[in-house]
């Protein structure tokens, strides 16, 4: 399904600013669904050609509540109506103001009252917000009830003026409170004058002694929590709140327990009219993240540990070719040492990551100067191995052999390719789709000799290449001669076929 901005792209020319404020106003609108007891749908005119003498509307984005059944089966993301079938709607769009629809309709099974709320943008309405209530059994409301839809309103008439979401509003979370976490709301003293029962449960797990109601929320929270700053944070948030309209996040903690409150300062019609708390006990999700950073603190430090193992390993097998007098034994030995170093890099590199990926063109830029370890007999070659293209991310039980099997590609080239002495150049290119990495390994030199075959190679670098590739990677490994030079051709799936 095509997304908000998408649709929006297609369907209108809305400047950035508006488009951006209907994005926030998608971010922000489950709460308003929740407090609504109601379906929202939020509409645009539908130009994509940018011509509006004859206008249609287009549903962009729908809301389910989730304190009330939903009164549509279907998503309505899509449908476009004209002016005639959607009075509502379109008196809103065309007086700016919020309009309710007098007589319910039938919508399947329920009987729908509908309200329209025009958004505007620098002073111009670019969209309607509906709602959409189900009357057809209606009864007495309770308290909660009341105090939702009261709330609901006055956010309703804040985004018919412009002043719901809030420009710069916080980004929301996993542990952002919902209506139905707990609520609370404020007089414009900061008084209470309604709390949830999930909200005075919440504070009872604090330790508060009796019920919110009636009580100053700031005064009650700092004689509960008896943390000077954090009290601070509240009274300051609440006063910003109920004086200034802002809205704020903050974390209490007690006796073990952890609540998350964010303030939302009511002002419709630009009076000051109290403010709304909602809360979360966030207790066990921080135990959770406290147990994943331990986790990922002992992970990474699992792979430090053996990338200095790793680097002693190397450390002492160049010594032992430095020791030996055997050309083919030292030559075997500083195989070994880059070997080992590309294995201990990447586990640094891991060591260091926090979601155990690896960058592994970082690595593989690092253990270029390592390639020349091994020089050709007869003397250093000046060979240059240039990257083009980027790799970028894997997962480490690919990164692994990825950076075994790219290095030996590599160090193949500079031993095989050139004679000794002669110089060239060797690139890495690579190309990534969401489907498949190729990496190609080209050098300049003279080719594969007449009758090589990959598979009865008996170089050890090969060998283990053609192991890591089928068994590590799931891919596949071609080698083929061209005009001045040779192609190693790397191609590994990255989703499951």
């Amino acid at each position: 399904m095509a997304s908000l901005a998408d649709l929006l792209a297609i369907h209108t020319d809305l400047p950035g600013r508006a488009a951006r404020h209907l994005q926030r106003i998608a971010g922000e609108w489950q709460l308003l669904a929740d407090l609504s007891f109601a379906d929202l749908r939020l509409w645009v005119r539908n130009d994509p050609e940018g011509d509006t003498t004859d206008p249609a509307y287009i549903c962009i984005a729908q809301c389910r509540p989730n304190t009330t059944s939903t009164v549509y089966d279907s998503d309505g993301v899509g449908v476009v109506v004209p002016p005639w079938e959607a009075p509502t709607l379109h008196a809103a769009f065309e007086g700016g103001v919020v309009v309710r629809g007098v007589t319910p309709a039938w919508t399947g099974p329920a009987r729908v009252r509908r309200e329209a709320v025009p958004v505007p943008s620098d002073g111009e309405v670019v969209a309607v917000l509906t709602r959409d209530f189900n009357v057809t059994h209606p009864r007495t409301p309770s308290p909660l009830e009341v105090a939702y839809t009261e709330c609901a309103d006055d956010l309703c008439t804040m985004v018919a003026e412009g002043t719901f979401p809030e420009p710069e509003e916080l980004p929301t979370g996993e542990a952002e409170p919902r209506a139905g976490d707990g609520f609370i709301r404020l007089d414009g003293n900061g008084r209470v004058v309604f709390a949830s029962p999930n909200a005075q449960s919440a504070y009872r797990r604090m330790g508060a002694p009796t019920d919110l109601e009636s009580s100053e929320l700031a005064v009650a929270t700092a004689e509960l929590v008896g943390d000077s700053f954090e009290s601070e944070d509240l009274a300051a948030a609440l006063d910003g709140a109920l004086h200034r309209g802002e809205g704020s996040r903050i974390e209490l903690t007690k006796g073990g327990v952890t609540v998350v409150l964010r303030v939302l300062g009511l002002h419709p019609g630009g009076r000051h009219d109290g403010a709304v708390v909602l809360l979360r006990d966030v207790t066990e999700l921080k135990r959770r993240d406290r147990a994943l950073i331990s986790k990922d603190a002992t992970i990474r430090e699992i792979h430090h540990r053996v990338k200095n193992n790793l680097q002693s390993v190397s450390a002492l097998l160049r010594l032992q070719a430095r020791r030996t007098r055997n050309d083919e034994a030292k030559r075997a030995l500083l195989e070994s040492v880059r070997r080992v170093a590309s294995i201990a890099l990447v586990h640094e590199t891991l060591s260091m990551s926090v979601d155990e990926h690896v960058d592994i063109d970082e690595v593989v830029d690092r253990l270029i100067p390592i390639m020349g370890d091994v020089a050709p007999a007869g003397g250093s070659a000046a060979v240059t191995v240039v990257r083009r293209g980027d790799i970028g991310l894997l997962d480490a039980d690919r990164a692994m052999p990825l950076v075994m099997v790219v290095t030996e590609l590599i160090q193949n080239a500079i031993e095989h390719a050139y004679e000794p002495g002669e110089s060239g150049t060797i690139e890495l290119l690579a190309h990534r789709s969401t489907r498949m990495l190729e990496v190609t390994v080209r050098d300049d030199g003279a080719g594969l000799p007449p009758g090589f075959s990959l598979a009865g190679s008996d170089r050890l670098g090969l060998q283990i290449v053609q192991t890591l590739v089928k068994s590590e990677l799931g891919g596949t490994l071609t080698l083929t001669s061209r005009d001045g030079g040779t192609d190693a051709l790397l191609h590994v799936p990255l989703q499951p076929v």
